[in-house]
């Protein structure tokens, strides 16, 4: 098990520590047209070509669990986020000893946004397929390849864009116009059902391998501007936050999805595969979302890299604990 996990985290550990060496060198301008290539190009691609090969026969079940675990997060981000800023004003305003909480009053209304995609948003389509495919049998791969293409097309270009569109730093003021502009122009939401309405067509072989490869090119770049953007790790108010997040991520979602599944009858790999695509770590499309819509970068970096660090933690508990 062991071996196949460094094998499954070996292209993270490349890819993210060739863009933290290149970092030095490369201008941000090419990490914002990274960004924007990556969410106009490449991620409508990898959607594209895993909903031509989706299961749908599972029905809504996976679907809706996959949207019920994204709204349960949102929900604790917000509140968590509620508290601290509650928490840290009765620290401003008492004469105690200082408790050094996270200043949640001082951030801007990109850091609440970032924080709330930090904790909503996991690596399912890379990360957390990867896992699956290692740690459980084949016969619940189509349970983890819904919830993925769930987690990608309702939250990451769903809903994320939504907050994204939001709380961003916009030179224009927010409508709800925009926001719902913003979600039908998603290219990934486009691209993923034409990729389901065209699973009967069959493609000459060279071009589905063609398509195959490139969506290991597109997770390539991806991985890459992780590593670029870790630069952006400054500061330790966006370390405090990213901590938070990623506690809220990898652990306690994670273990409550794995006790309400348990409650309710789900045991075995089928309990594991939805704790751990529940429990992936951040996903790298929130990057793309703070090139695009100008979010809290350095906080979004750190959550990336914290949340991966606390699932190489936490993946013996679930193991241990809901295999």
């Amino acid at each position: 098990m062991i071996e196949n996990l460094l094998h499954a985290y070996a292209p993270l550990f490349t890819w993210i520590g060739l863009g933290i060496i290149l970092s030095r060198f490369i201008p941000d301008s090419f990490l914002k047209l990274l960004g924007y290539m990556l969410y106009w190009v490449g991620v409508p691609l990898q959607l594209f070509v895993l909903a031509r090969h989706t299961d749908l026969s599972h029905g809504g079940l996976i679907p809706a669990i996959a949207v019920l675990i994204l709204i349960v997060s949102l929900v604790l981000a917000t509140l968590i986020w509620w508290g601290l800023q509650f928490l840290a004003q009765r620290q401003l305003d008492s004469e105690q000893i200082n408790l050094d909480l996270p200043r949640v009053n001082s951030l801007d209304r990109a850091s609440l946004g970032s924080f709330i995609l930090a904790t909503i948003l996991g690596n399912t389509g890379f990360v957390g397929l990867t896992l699956a495919q290692v740690l459980t049998g084949p016969a619940n791969m189509d349970w983890a390849v819904l919830f993925s293409v769930t987690n990608n097309v309702v939250g990451t270009y769903g809903i994320a864009v939504l907050i994204a569109s939001y709380f961003g730093n916009r030179q224009t003021q927010n409508h709800w116009w925009i926001q719902l502009r913003d979600l039908l122009t998603v290219p990934s939401l486009w691209t993923f059902f034409i990729g389901l309405n065209t699973q009967f067509i069959k493609f000459p072989a060279i071009v589905e391998s063609g398509l195959e490869q490139a969506v290991w090119v597109v997770i390539a770049f991806a991985l890459l501007l992780v590593g670029l953007r870790m630069q952006a790790m400054k500061g330790w108010k966006s370390f405090q936050m990213a901590l938070v997040a990623s506690l809220l991520k990898v652990l306690i979602v994670p273990l409550l999805v794995g006790l309400s599944a348990t409650y309710l009858g789900v045991i075995g790999e089928p309990r594991l595969v939805l704790v751990l695509m529940s429990g992936t770590p951040t996903g790298l499309s929130v990057l793309i979302l703070a090139e695009v819509y100008d979010l809290d970068r350095s906080l979004l970096a750190s959550s990336i890299a914290l949340s991966f660090v606390g699932l190489l933690l936490a993946l013996p508990l679930w193991l241990a604990w809901f295999s």
